[in-house]
């Protein structure tokens, strides 16, 4: 399993960051990978437009397919920082209205990738959801939240701290959701990081801040009551491992600013799983 994260896309005109991907999918072929995560932020600012861009990519390279990929979206993908930011919006004293600005976008989203999500055909695609891949050594199974949280003037400034709806969070605990889940190796999968810095330095604590998941804790109890064994997450453009409550955590850096270098997973029937970061030959 290969995991990227971040690619921020520009569009149909990014030839640089498309030909980086390009580079990536056709190595993944070559390679063997028989399945692709990408962690969020695929376009920078995102769009309908831009994400069909993505999905092409995929498809092009015969990943667009439940079997082949699994993704999930980020900030950038549902949140335009500067529209947010100009000063009719600034003022907006209703953020019930940004709130159902964004789910319109993660619709729209769910709408265009629903194919790699979960459910089959004639199931609507949404957040949280869990995918079970049966393959002859094993059972794989995905349980992915959305983490993106609505801007806000003063609680999220540049649109990058995220936040899981309880509902979501209530959604996992579910008991079919944990017998559907019970046989499987489970890998959790979150847009946002859990571990930033961490400093003394009042600066680099400030933009801690700006880019924490708030309920950290509530959604690693989650992933623990599921027996989770690892989450891929992004985010923070740092490709880096740690450990969390007895779970490998694994963050996918950025695409972006290093479109040779990817994290590899490799699950064994026993249940055994080794990671490490590849950089293209």
């Amino acid at each position: 399993m290969a995991h990227i994260s971040d690619t921020h896309l520009g569009g149909r005109n990014d030839r640089k960051g498309l030909a980086g991907l390009d580079r990536m999918l056709h190595h993944f072929n070559l390679r063997g990978i028989d399945h692709l995560v990408i962690t969020g932020d695929l376009c920078d600012p995102g769009s309908p437009a831009g994400w069909s861009v993505m999905r092409e990519k995929l498809a092009e390279h015969g990943f667009f397919s439940w079997e082949r990929t699994t993704l999930i979206p980020g900030n950038h993908d549902l949140i335009n920082i500067e529209e947010e930011m100009r000063i009719y919006n600034a003022l907006n004293p209703f953020p019930g209205n940004r709130r159902r600005a964004l789910q319109e976008r993660l619709a729209a989203f769910c709408s265009l990738f629903g194919e790699l999500m979960a459910g089959g055909e004639g199931v609507p695609a949404g957040f949280p959801f869990i995918k079970v891949m049966k393959f002859p050594a094993l059972s794989l199974g995905f349980a992915a939240v959305n983490s993106v949280w609505p801007w806000h003037r003063s609680d999220n400034p540049l649109g990058a701290r995220g936040f899981i709806e309880t509902s979501e969070l209530r959604a996992l605990s579910r008991p079919d959701v944990t017998d559907a889940l019970q046989e499987s190796f489970v890998v959790g999968l979150c847009h946002h990081a859990l571990r930033v810095y961490g400093t003394l330095s009042p600066i680099d604590q400030a933009f801690d801040w700006t880019m924490e998941l708030i309920n950290r804790s509530e959604y690693i109890a989650a992933m623990k009551a599921l027996r989770t064994r690892v989450i891929l997450h992004g985010h923070f453009h740092r490709f880096q491992t740690y450990a969390l409550e007895g779970m490998q955590i694994v963050n996918g850096g950025s695409f972006r600013y290093a479109p040779d270098r990817y994290s590899e997973m490799v699950i064994g029937a026993d249940g055994s799983c080794a990671q490490q970061f590849l950089s293209l030959p």
